[in-house]
């Protein structure tokens, strides 16, 4: 569930969301029981996203699609990707 007065962060069933955005990168982290799980993308938006283990980790794979990296980032946090909250203003990541 995405905080009213923060777009930038989500919470649900013990998973936390936050999304920021760098010089280069539009970066939506998970965090749940210790583990991790980040979606990159480049901040104009228009490249395939990237699954890392971290924000900054190497990355494990790319996708077209926010659908697919939700997955993997779910599949590293080991629950289903439609537990996975998305605050507002990553809901428009992927092509």
């Amino acid at each position: 569930m995405a905080d009213i007065d923060d777009p930038t962060t989500a919470t649900a069933d013990g998973i936390t969301a936050r999304y920021r955005e760098t010089e280069t990168e539009r970066l939506l982290t998970f965090e749940a029981d210790g583990r991790t799980a980040a979606i990159a993308q480049n901040v104009e938006g228009y490249a395939m996203l990237k699954v890392r283990p971290t924000a900054d980790g190497d990355e494990l794979e790319r996708y077209y699609g926010f659908d697919m990296a939700l997955d993997h980032a779910a599949e590293l946090l080991g629950t289903s990707p439609t537990a996975l909250p998305v605050p507002d203003a990553a809901s428009d990541m992927g092509m």
